[in-house]
């Protein structure tokens, strides 16, 4: 019996299957094995860094508006260089790039802990060090996001890959964090950076133990300004990607940035310590790795695009929620809530970007979406510590949760425009069936 040309084919229809055994599939690959090793004891310490640093920021200040100044000095780099970033992770080996980017971002930590153990650290010194890890991060992040695909050989394993890496991020998240609260109570924030940079060792080591030849691209005979052009173009005219990236530098520039405002949470409103700060991470990191957890048994990318929306909404609700409460066992519920819509919208983009861009435009895609997803957020730290000062933590990011659920609003408006433009390349890859009057139409014309 024909299908019907509209039934049950479009891009977002998910697979019914309930088998489960594929959910880690991608680990089948050594090089991601590898990596996933590495990463996930780097990133602990990572987590603790954050953590912190924010702490040790209001520790010395006391003030909302420097903790969203902080920020700012550490994520505006990625804003300025991501996209002649984006041009060499297209042009160089990725993975001796990211080797760089670790060894780099090893120096960095093992001086915040240094700077901090010897008891001569100022606000100064920590704003400098961080525009040095934001200049890091606008490297890092795009060669990261490029060189996953390099690392799992069959391409049907990509969207499982990402969402192990997820689940990974937010594992560490739920780590590290937790773990950086009991270290700052017991002794001061020195230790967390001196962890943090004895971490970066493991994915070091992961990298090199990768065949040397797995960074190789084919070399570009174009200008970096012609690739830089071309990039742009391809971002901006492709519907679905300029979509996604528009709703997520959104997200970025209201939504993200709360995180910089949980010491003043954790302080102020619900009367904690550093403890109460891991806490609140720890349950932002809970409701991520459930999201990640969901995503990795999930066969196929067919459904996510309708994901993300949803996952945004759910993350605004959160927000606004969480600056209504000044109850902590409340408040542990809502970031769990929250992280959980963060996180889902957060992978589904990822792995729609990472699924539709071609290969040699790869690193420059993904260079906009740091952009979008890190490169927005310092206007919006400080933006949130500008309003926290103002009107106070609470009110800044109930009305962080109301723009979210605007976006979300905004994108499902466009779920048909997108869906268009998606189609095509799914049925080019293969993951879904090419529409029957597509072929009949080409079965006429080929007679």
């Amino acid at each position: 019996m024909p299908l019907n040309t509209e039934e049950k084919i479009d891009p977002e229809q998910p697979a019914s299957s309930r088998d489960y055994s594929h959910a880690w599939r991608a680990l089948r690959h050594r090089n991601f094995r590898l990596f996933f090793g590495g990463q996930s004891i780097s990133l602990i310490g990572t987590w603790m860094t954050r953590i912190a640093t924010a702490w040790l920021v209001y520790r010395l200040t006391k003030s909302a508006l420097l903790l969203g100044t902080v920020s700012f000095a550490g994520q505006i780099p990625t804003f300025l260089l991501a996209p002649f970033a984006g041009v060499l992770v297209d042009r160089l080996d990725r993975r001796k790039v990211l080797i760089w980017t670790q060894a780099l971002a090893m120096l960095q930590s093992l001086a915040l802990a240094a700077l901090t153990l010897t008891r001569v650290i100022n606000i100064h010194e920590v704003l400098w060090l961080s525009v040095f890890q934001g200049m890091i991060n606008a490297f890092d992040m795009p060669g990261r996001q490029a060189f996953m695909v390099q690392m799992v050989e069959d391409r049907g394993d990509l969207s499982n890959a990402i969402a192990i890496n997820s689940s990974m991020v937010n594992l560490a998240r739920l780590v590290g964090p937790s773990l950086a609260g009991l270290v700052i109570a017991a002794t001061n924030e020195g230790w967390c950076f001196l962890i943090d940079g004895v971490s970066y060792i493991a994915v070091i080591i992961s990298l090199l133990l990768m065949p040397a030849e797995i960074g190789n691209i084919k070399r570009h005979a174009a200008s970096m300004v012609e690739q830089l052009k071309e990039g742009w173009a391809y971002v901006s005219t492709f519907v679905p990607i300029r979509i996604i990236l528009l709703l997520f530098a959104l997200l970025s520039l209201m939504g993200m940035p709360f995180v910089v405002l949980m010491p003043v949470f954790a302080a102020q409103v619900l009367h904690g310590g550093p403890h109460t700060l891991g806490f609140l991470m720890a349950a932002l990191g809970v409701g991520a790795l459930i999201s990640a957890l969901s995503l990795v048994v999930r066969k196929s990318v067919r459904g996510l695009l309708k994901m993300i929306p949803i996952a945004a909404a759910i993350f605004g609700i959160g927000l606004v929620s969480f600056g209504y409460s000044s109850w902590q066992w409340l408040s542990l519920l809502l970031m769990l809530v929250t992280g959980f819509g963060m996180m889902q919208g957060m992978t589904a983009s990822n792995t729609i970007i990472q699924t539709l861009v071609p290969e040699d435009k790869r690193g420059r895609v993904m260079s906009y979406y740091t952009i979008a997803f890190v490169g927005m957020a310092p206007f919006g730290s400080l933006l949130a510590g500008t309003f926290a000062h103002a009107i106070g933590a609470p009110r800044t990011v109930m009305v962080s949760g109301i723009a979210c659920v605007a976006g979300a609003a905004w994108f499902w408006s466009r779920m048909k425009a997108i869906r268009k433009e998606m189609r095509p390349v799914y049925e080019q890859l293969g993951i879904i069936p090419p529409r029957p009057s597509t072929l009949v139409e080409e079965e006429v014309s080929t007679g």
